[in-house]
């Protein structure tokens, strides 16, 4: 079966990763010391997926753990979990990033992107076959931003053929850490646009939304909040790790979710999310299903699906379910919200099915989609950005760890392309196109012409 390796980068992105483990454990039957206790050999079909066996029968997280200050890494050691990822999966250093992009870019993370390099490439050499790479990181703060674009790039470099995902938690509108937010967004943006495959775009205010009026918690703590993104995270890599009726691997999502290559953010939704008051009066079917992914209440970006058009879809359910009535079910939807799906990509909605559920549950489904809406994101970090910027406040943070005012000006161009395209493809129509002409007809240059 094909590998992934985890890497997850600073606080929030380790907070994400450790919750995500916990809810991979937990499916896969493993204990907290890494032996196997589950009761079904599904279980184990696959497990070599995201653990490596060891001589004792000890199944081993493909992990790696970093950060620039020891503090989060600690915790994850003294953690419930702890003790299954190897020792020389945890790798940080002493002073950390201070929220700011160029420490972890250019001076604290360039001395440790060795040391990690090094170890994913002693786990990429354990790998019999490697389906790519997973990244879990926070735009806003210093690690997660700086030394996770730093890393990004670097794996991208030494595996140009491997899938890169990312896991990315944006700022909000609402919810803010930090005042330096907009700058360490926009330059990571500014790097996933050119080294990432697929992207996946979270943000904190919207998972408070969805905790609080859906399932009812008054006051979220961040553990809720991460359990959101990992049920994502979990849900996308599912049918890889169980055996199902239709398997949609890193790469096919990939080629069946991204139109143009600088395109490639998602929106994420899962369900059913209902609050533990409401469960006894809501029932769990397909219809249901479908009608909670697609909500824009349910989406795990602070953006509205209704503001934009759907390039592609993929919907994934687990459980004992008739794949007929899931295919029917997306179909009809499909068809009676015609209005929000680009017309000029056909059997955009891709569907695939795992047996398994998530523990606890019966039915399940996770929804990604690619929406042009997700520009009001960018838009919306643009200008906080640009209020910064324009000001040149707290500039001098960024500059003295060796960055250039250019860098700033090149990535905020790149955030204004990227929203460009979104906003083009949103409006081009199949009148756009003259169904008469044949495109790309003229022969290359360099080519012998006797071959057309």
């Amino acid at each position: 079966m094909r590998e992934i390796l985890n890497v997850q980068c600073g606080q929030c992105g380790n907070q994400v990763g450790t919750s995500f483990w916990e809810n991979i454990v937990a499916e896969h039957g493993i204990t907290g010391d890494g032996s196997f206790e589950g009761n079904s050999s599904k279980q184990l079909e696959r497990i070599n997926v995201y653990f490596n066996e060891s001589h004792g029968g000890r199944y081993v997280p493909r992990s790696l753990n970093v950060d620039l200050e020891p503090a989060v890494i600690e915790g994850i050691k003294l953690s419930k979990i702890g003790k299954l990822f190897a020792p020389d999966s945890y790798i940080s250093g002493q002073s950390g990033a201070g929220n700011n992009w160029a420490k972890g870019f250019y001076t604290e993370g360039a001395e440790l992107i060795d040391n990690v390099l090094e170890s994913v490439r002693k786990e990429v050499e354990r790998c019999d076959l490697l389906s790519g790479f997973q990244v879990s990181q926070s735009l806003g703060g210093g690690t997660g931003s700086g030394m996770g674009s730093l890393v990004v790039q670097k794996i991208r470099e030494e595996y140009p053929d491997r899938i890169m995902a990312t896991f990315s938690v944006l700022p909000s509108a609402e919810v803010s850490d930090t005042v330096v937010e907009p700058y360490n967004t926009v330059l990571s943006v500014h790097h996933l646009v050119e080294n990432s495959d697929i992207t996946f775009c979270f943000d904190n205010q919207a998972l408070y939304n969805i905790t609080m009026k859906t399932l009812g918690i008054e006051e979220p703590s961040y553990q809720e909040l991460n359990s959101l993104i990992s049920r994502v995270m979990s849900g996308v890599t599912t049918s890889l790790r169980f055996p199902g009726q239709l398997n949609a691997d890193l790469r096919k999502l990939a080629v069946n979710m991204v139109p143009f290559p600088r395109l490639h953010f998602f929106l994420s939704g899962f369900a059913p999310l209902t609050s533990k008051k409401g469960q006894s009066y809501h029932t769990t079917d397909i219809p249901g299903l479908c009608q909670q992914m697609f909500d824009a209440n349910n989406m795990m970006a602070d953006v509205n699906p209704a503001h934009g058009r759907y390039l592609t879809c993929a919907t994934m359910f687990r459980g004992n379910i008739s794949l007929k009535l899931a295919e029917r079910t997306i179909n009809d939807y499909h068809t009676k919200n015609n209005a929000y799906f680009v017309e000029w990509i056909p059997n955009s909605v891709q569907i695939s099915q795992c047996d398994v559920p998530p523990v606890g549950m019966d039915l399940a489904s996770t929804f990604i989609g690619n929406n042009t809406a997700i520009q009001e994101l960018f838009t919306r970090v643009r200008g906080q950005f640009i209020s910064l910027f324009r000001r040149k406040a707290f500039m001098h943070w960024f500059t003295e760890e060796g960055m250039d005012e250019m860098e700033f000006t090149e990535a905020e161009s790149n955030l204004n392309d990227l929203i460009s395209e979104y906003q083009q493809y949103q409006e081009a129509g199949v009148e756009d196109y003259d169904e008469g002409a044949h495109y790309d007809e003229e022969p290359l240059d360099d080519a012998p012409q006797e071959e057309y």
